[in-house]
């Protein structure tokens, strides 16, 4: 017989080529599973970001003051840990002042709204004088030109070139309690590109420390409302037994 004729009667499928494509069809199909399964566990990790939903609560030493806070309020992971620390970075929503949980993860994850977070930093104070004490001795001998009108009761004011400041702006007020009130921002631009750090502010709190602050130019007209609710927040929290 003829190698043609051999060839007309043999299957067009070899049994071995079917097995090999079965096999390959079910590696894959383990494959893609083992895959979605890590993607999955990955992705729920990367969705954390370093954030934690945990509120077990530290307790730190910065200075001679004591702190009581929870997890899912402080920011580095390394930072949540009981024991003596020299700076803690907090962060917390606006304006309920919650910490991180899977219920609100949109507010820390969605970057178009930076007005949603309030960012914290907590260390032992170097300076006699927080920012509205340096307004007088230092900021006022900066200020270059008329002050302008801003939100909420604020006065703008621009700095001489060469302060070292850039283009920022100083806004000035004057709280409930008489005080002076100075905060630092960027200055103004496209709405769209505010970030949650626009403005910034310290203060002495506690025995001996500053806390600085920063939110949204977003916010600038709740100044005082976050110059309260932040005070309070850390102070709450500070110098439990």
């Amino acid at each position: 017989m003829s190698d043609t004729a051999l060839g007309a009667h043999q299957p067009l499928i070899s049994p071995r080529f079917i097995y090999r494509l079965t096999a390959c069809a079910v590696a894959m199909a383990l494959g893609t599973a083992a895959l979605n399964l890590v993607g999955r566990t990955f992705g729920d990790r990367l969705a954390l970001a370093g954030h934690s939903s945990a509120t077990t609560v530290r307790h730190l030493l910065i200075g001679p003051d004591r702190i009581a806070i929870a997890d899912n309020h402080i920011r580095p992971e390394d930072q949540r840990r009981d024991g003596v620390t020299e700076r803690l970075d907090l962060y917390a929503t606006w304006p309920s002042m919650q910490g991180y949980s899977t219920e609100n993860r949109r507010l820390f994850d969605d970057v178009t709204h930076p007005e949603s977070l309030i960012f914290l930093q907590i260390s032992q104070s170097t300076m006699s004088r927080d920012m509205s004490g340096r307004l007088e001795p230092i900021y006022r001998q900066l200020f270059d030109g008329a002050p302008q009108p801003a939100p909420a009761g604020l006065i703008a004011h621009h700095l001489k070139p060469g302060t070292g400041y850039g283009d920022d702006v100083f806004y000035t007020g004057r709280l409930e309690s008489g005080a002076d009130y100075v905060v630092r921002c960027l200055p103004a631009s496209d709405e769209i590109a505010s970030t949650g750090a626009d403005c910034m502010r310290d203060i002495h709190i506690g025995n001996d420390l500053v806390l600085l602050y920063r939110f949204s130019a977003r916010l600038l007209p709740q100044w005082q409302a976050i110059e309260k609710k932040v005070s309070s927040f850390v102070t709450e929290r500070l110098n439990r037994p």
